[in-house]
């Protein structure tokens, strides 16, 4: 019964923040880095403790280790705290390549994934587009994924409301625009390279491309100064790299989902490819070598908390099962 009111009221709990979060009843709970220090420390000393009550002979049930994984992920999310991460040399080369594209040139940002990835891609595509409006950037934004320009309207929605951008007072249309979801797959990519308005005669909103002064005088990737590609697999960046840079020499640097990246590996160390951001851990680089940590780091910190508690049952569970081994021995004596 104890068990039953505990779980309604964490239930509870957690409805009641959803709705608030959304309803804007308050704004977001973050902890300072003390009361931070605190529960990490707090959460430390309980799992040694579970670790004598091991040794003396009382095991955790299972679903102690359940519950200890779920805080891991959950807590970091709420802590100030920041974890430094290693920049890698394919990070370093992509943000180093976009140090070169100077303010007003036209970018090409495809968003070829759907909510499944978010996780990883969503990220890299927020910073992503943040660098591109505070560098003045004039972003043509579409998705080979049915529901790739509705992740990009989400972002655009967060980004387009931080102070910073809202002072640039950017204008849809003129300094970005979303032309929605094309089918074909490569044939798209590969159309795109002789006419741009054939695959996309309106943008997202119905508005006629010719209507549009950003893309007015696009006609194909000559007239495009660099692209960024966010892929969770096919179509994605492959493709773009087969029938877009090899093809028709477009500018290329791409966001990747951690199991995707490895194969893209060979594209960025023959040039082909001007760098690449490998999952959570690759917009969190992307967040730290241009200076604004956002979510990619605070998600790096709660999957780093989450592996060293699942390390640590690893080893109380050899220490439980080395135990009963041990009595079983003396019984059998």
């Amino acid at each position: 019964m104890f068990r039953l009111l505990l779980i309604i009221l964490v239930v509870a709990l957690c409805a009641i923040w959803y709705v608030g979060r959304h309803a804007g009843w308050f704004g977001s709970v973050s902890f300072s880095p003390a009361v931070s220090l605190l529960v990490s420390i707090m959460l430390g000393l309980s799992i040694v403790w579970i670790l004598i009550l091991t040794i003396r002979g009382k095991f955790a049930e299972r679903r102690v280790v359940f519950l200890y994984v779920g805080i891991a992920v959950a807590m970091p999310l709420f802590m100030s705290l920041t974890q430094k991460v290693a920049i890698s040399s394919e990070a370093q080369m992509l943000y180093d390549y976009l140090q070169k594209v100077p303010p007003g040139s036209k970018v090409l940002v495809t968003f070829d994934y759907d909510p499944p990835s978010a996780a990883e891609l969503q990220p890299m595509a927020e910073s992503f587009l943040r660098y591109g409006f505070a560098h003045d950037f004039k972003m043509i934004i579409f998705g080979l994924w049915p529901q790739g320009p509705q992740q990009a309207n989400l972002a655009l929605t967060k980004i387009l409301d931080e102070p910073d951008i809202r002072a640039k007072l950017p204008v849809y249309g003129v300094d970005y625009v979303n032309l929605g979801f094309q089918s074909g797959n490569e044939f798209v990519i590969q159309r795109l390279g002789s006419d741009f308005k054939s695959m996309f005669p309106a943008d997202y909103q119905g508005t006629p491309y010719d209507s549009l002064p950003l893309v007015r005088n696009v006609r194909n990737y000559a007239n495009v100064d660099y692209s960024f590609n966010l892929s969770a697999g096919y179509p994605g960046t492959k493709e773009w790299v087969l029938f877009a840079v090899d093809r028709y020499g477009l500018k290329m640097g791409a966001g990747n989902t951690a199991v995707q990246t490895t194969g893209m590996y060979p594209y960025v160390r023959s040039g082909q490819l001007l760098g690449i951001l490998g999952g959570m851990n690759g917009a969190a680089e992307f967040e730290q070598l241009t200076g604004t940590l956002a979510k990619g780091t605070k998600f790096m910190l709660s999957q780093s908390f989450s592996h060293l508690v699942v390390v640590a049952f690893i080893v109380i569970g050899n220490v439980a099962y080395f135990m009963h081994e041990r009595r079983k021995g003396k019984r059998s004596l």
